[in-house]
């Protein structure tokens, strides 16, 4: 199949992509998450999938099931796995980061992260069908709604999918060289909670212990175990209600990475001994929050990538791999030993911030890559 010839227009294609981007959809509004899916789900039942709402959990949105069988039903197919959800709060784009073109650059709130990879993985499969092509697999989206925050409530409904298909896909972004990605590190996210003793700040300060000041003294300590094998860094911190009150509870948000599980397992142990204190000078409680495992890549994983690579040496492309931090969805399907091949996603740069953007260029390029594994995988 000569992939360059496939008639992808970025125009067109960056056109079909702005509704995506200007349904803004943080993982904590549900509400919005699941107007996301709506306008998902109808794009892809209009372009014949089979699809299946799944009610979410825990307070999150919902996720969908679009399946493409093109006649394959009785085989294990191919899996892609998108997240619909983004670090992005409601009114981003009218103050900070609005849908804009600048040159060979795109900006929006998810475009990159990863909304730009999703619809371009659906517009391969849609490409296909208007071309009368077919693959050798039935085809399933999976699009979730809660990846940003470590898939708490998708994980057993990621892996039980993942377990009935062959292939997972997964375009999040790619890499800073345009490359792929097949393995992740492990990462174990943590919540910390100081409790302090309770004064008055004006008239008896002295007598209270300050929440806040313990979780400070706390921040550069568990930042300061950071090695080359495993990282420790403080996210959130939220304490105090009143300015005039020593506050009696602070709480905050852990995160850790480690190229090797064994690292991350001893990082764990640090940072659950960190749990100290008493009634005097106050508290300090760590718990484990949640932890993706470790994705090593196996030979299956390669032999998708070199199919991969071949097809990119079509576009001109010498595609490069690695195993990358800042995890996804395929840390669980990789680490079950199925086939796995992340990183598909658009090219760009800014993720979780305000410069958050794509090349636009990249949307048909990476398309193409995309449409013609569909097509290899057998």
């Amino acid at each position: 199949m000569d992939i360059t010839q496939l008639p992808f227009d970025a125009e067109v294609m960056l056109a079909g992509l702005k509704p995506w981007v200007e349904i803004e959809s943080p993982t904590f509004d549900a509400a919005r998450v699941n107007a996301m899916l709506d306008h998902v789900a109808r794009e892809c039942a209009v372009s014949g999938a089979t699809v299946e709402r799944i009610a979410g959990r825990m307070g999150f949105g919902d996720c969908l099931r679009a399946t493409f069988a093109f006649g394959h039903e009785a085989q294990r197919g191919i899996l892609i796995m998108g997240h619909l959800d983004t670090v992005h709060p409601v009114g981003t784009l009218a103050n900070g980061l609005p849908w804009r073109r600048e040159g060979e650059r795109c900006y929006g709130p998810g475009i990159f992260d990863m909304k730009g990879g999703n619809f371009l993985a659906l517009e391969a499969v849609r490409m296909l069908g208007w071309l009368g092509l077919s693959p050798a697999l039935s085809v399933t989206f999976l699009f979730t709604s809660d990846e940003e925050v470590g898939s708490p409530s998708t994980r057993d409904l990621i892996e039980a999918e993942a377990k009935r298909h062959k292939y997972v896909l997964v375009p999040e972004p790619g890499r800073a060289d345009g490359g792929v990605v097949t393995g992740r590190y492990a990462i174990s996210r943590f919540n910390l909670k100081s409790i302090g003793r309770p004064s008055h700040a004006g008239a008896r300060l002295k007598e209270g212990r300050s929440a806040i000041r313990i979780m400070a003294e706390m921040v550069p300590q568990i930042e300061s175990m950071t090695t080359d094998a495993c990282t420790f860094s403080v996210g959130v911190i939220h304490g105090g209600q009143w300015v005039n009150c020593v506050s009696s509870v602070c709480d905050a948000e852990a995160l850790s990475m480690a190229k090797r599980q064994a690292d991350l397992d001893n990082g764990v142990e640090k940072m659950l001994a960190l749990t100290k204190g008493d009634d005097q000078s106050g508290r300090c409680i760590v718990t484990r929050g949640v932890t993706r495992p470790v994705w090593e890549s196996n030979d299956k994983t390669m032999a998708m990538y070199g199919k991969a690579r071949g097809l990119a040496k079509q576009l001109g492309i010498d595609l490069k791999h690695e195993s990358s931090g800042g995890g996804s969805d395929a840390n669980f399907t990789g680490a079950l030993g199925i086939a796995s091949l992340d990183g598909l996603g658009v090219c760009g740069s800014g993720a979780h911030t305000l410069q958050e953007h794509i090349i636009v260029d990249s949307l048909p390029q990476r398309a193409k890559l995309f449409a013609g594994l569909l097509m290899e995988l057998s």
